[in-house]
């Protein structure tokens, strides 16, 4: 098959398949959707050879030639009106080709049951905003309706750095340049360096990945910019650890004052089937109020569930309090899963 046709029948079948959020291309086997959460089979097998044209012909041949060459490749991949967050890799047997699907639009943070929380930190003009949860639980759709809501309501530089880029954005009350890893800039650090120096007003990371990255993250929410980045953990106390414990145990008690002063915010999500098809999302809030920063301080991170829990006046929720909240309404079908079982 030739590219087009392969894109031209993914399309159908993403249009046919409601909630398909990733595309599974294996050489040599079927193809799977992941709808709702769930794998299923399509009609259509494709060859390595197919992948590897699909790539140079959507992606550029350079994308092609750094899978072969290194083993696997982050890119973004547009075609047939349609945008995804591509992986590939060199396998046992063949290539892979992981297709992650990204609205064409960016979505509304209203209709994403965004915390209002989450959009009242948009209007802070400095601190560190952490967005968190596993892998698939719509952390890039949510900082994309958050960078929206400033893009539409304020007159803000932004820069995003990003692997790779997702959502496309276009000014409008705001300038914003997105900058990719790998094609634009040779990390988020290096990005991130060179970003201080052209007058930011907001930052975007899309991943905090390792101690370089936070250190200068933490760096820049302290000097006056305000920093929206992505976590890998299940609860927000997590990723509070996470942060300070990518620092040698040395300069873990300078980092816990840095975060402890410029912490906004965590909001960890989680993504639970709703009654009426598709998946609906569930937010965890922890807020910097001064009983956090002051657990933050001394180090006491196991207490900051029972902050959450006595502080619905700042905005804060736990995930098991908002699991129960959409349950309550009648959003989602049970059972219910809270962290750390989930």
């Amino acid at each position: 098959m030739t590219p087009s046709e392969i894109i031209a029948c993914l399309g159908e079948m993403i249009q046919q398949t409601s909630g398909v959020s990733d595309v599974h291309i294996h050489g040599g086997s079927a193809v799977y959707l992941r709808a709702d959460g769930q794998i299923r089979p399509a009609e259509l097998t494709v060859t390595d050879k197919d992948i590897i044209e699909l790539i140079t012909q959507y992606a550029g041949g350079g994308c092609a030639e750094r899978l072969q060459a290194t083993g696997d490749a982050d890119f973004a991949l547009s075609a047939g009106g349609a945008r995804f967050r591509a992986n590939g890799f060199m396998r046992q047997g063949g290539v892979c080709l992981i297709l992650r699907v990204i609205a064409e639009d960016i979505p509304d943070s209203d209709r994403l049951g965004l915390p209002e929380i989450a959009r009242q930190m948009m209007h802070s003009p400095d601190g560190l905003v952490l967005v968190t949860g596993a892998t698939g639980s719509g952390k890039s759709t949510s900082l994309a309706a958050m960078i929206d809501y400033v893009n539409t309501r304020l007159a803000k530089i932004i820069y995003t750095i990003e692997d790779p880029i997702e959502f496309l954005h276009h000014n409008k009350s705001s300038v914003i340049s997105q900058r990719e890893v790998g094609i634009h800039t040779s990390s988020f650090a290096v990005g991130l360096k060179a970003v201080l120096r052209q007058d930011p007003d907001i930052i975007l990371l899309g991943e905090l990945r390792d101690f370089e990255t936070i250190s200068l993250a933490l760096t820049a929410a302290e000097t006056g910019h305000l920093v929206l980045a992505t976590l890998h953990t299940r609860t927000a106390s997590d990723a509070v650890s996470r942060i300070i414990d990518v620092y040698p145990e040395r300069q873990q008690a300078q980092a816990r004052e840095q975060l402890a002063s410029s912490l906004q915010m965590v909001m960890t999500q989680q993504l639970v089937p709703a009654i009426s098809g598709g998946r609906v999302a569930s937010f965890e809030v922890l807020v910097n109020t001064p009983a956090v920063a002051h657990h933050i301080r001394e180090a006491k991170t196991a207490q900051l569930i029972s902050v959450m829990q006595t502080s619905a006046d700042a905005g804060m929720i736990t995930m098991q309090a908002s699991l129960s909240q959409v349950d309550e309404a009648g959003l989602i079908k049970g059972p219910l899963c809270t962290p750390p079982q989930c």
